[in-house]
């Protein structure tokens, strides 16, 4: 088994295509009156998909009144309200433009008075909801997808982390100064991931040409987390020119 790879024009590109693939799943379940059910990334990689996203429901009536979302992860200590966060950073950059139930979109709890039963219960939501139907991903330069930084095995589930150092300065620019980037985060699992139906992986740019040749060229491994993806049977990974040119 190996993921698929699609090399595009450019990050827009890609972005069309993966918002196209997921408008055409929308319409088909809203046709049959079933939900869908979308795992979310953040960070700089996903942005043109949620605008290409936005588009299609702003310029062709594409509807989310029927979608559930879960985003892959939260920083520790930061409450859904601070400008760092990644619920704001979602409330900016996709579900306040959306027809979105905010009651169905779910994003970890960075604050929790006991995270591990929070963690449990996010796995437990998802469950619910019937599963991930399309997991987007993006992929770090330590090779961690959402927040699974290396180690991270296969059977891993919803949980806290520890931020490596070299995300730590990748997530800089989000932060008012360096030293403010949480040391910790909350994540769905690698098997979390697994567990979707398709995922689609956005990697653009040349500083994420190497990660992309682990990920995809190493055997399965622990040390790199996105390697676990080879062993996906619906997995795509999206590049550009310059994310392809170590294949």
């Amino acid at each position: 088994m190996a993921a698929r790879v699609h090399v595009h024009a450019d990050k827009q590109a890609a972005a069309v295509a993966v918002a196209a693939k997921i408008g055409t799943l929308i319409r088909r379940r809203a046709a049959e009156g079933r939900r869908v059910v979308l795992g979310l990334a953040t960070g700089s990689t996903p942005l043109p998909l949620y605008a290409e996203l936005v588009r299609l429901h702003r310029d062709e009536g594409l509807s989310f009144r029927n979608v559930t979302t879960f985003n892959l992860d939260e920083y520790e200590g930061l409450a859904g309200d601070r400008p760092e966060s990644y619920r704001r950073f979602m409330e900016a950059h996709l579900f306040r433009h959306l027809d979105l139930d905010p009651a169905s979109t779910h994003v970890p709890a960075g604050i929790a008075a006991d995270q591990t039963h929070a963690c449990a219960s996010y796995e437990q939501a998802i469950r619910a909801a019937g599963g991930l139907d399309l997991q987007v991903l993006g992929i770090g330069r330590t090779g961690h997808i959402g927040f699974n930084e290396p180690p991270s095995t296969l059977e891993s589930r919803t949980r806290r982390v520890h931020l490596d150092e070299v995300t730590r300065r990748d997530n800089a620019p989000f932060f008012a100064r360096p030293e403010d980037v949480p040391h910790g985060a909350i994540t769905m699992g690698v098997a979390t991931i697994m567990e979707a139906r398709e995922i689609e992986l956005l990697a653009f740019g040349p500083a994420k040409a190497a990660i992309v040749r682990r990920a995809l060229c190493e055997r399965p491994n622990a040390d790199c987390p996105a390697t676990w993806l080879q062993l996906h049977p619906a997995c795509t990974f999206h590049l550009d020119p310059s994310s392809d040119a170590e294949l």
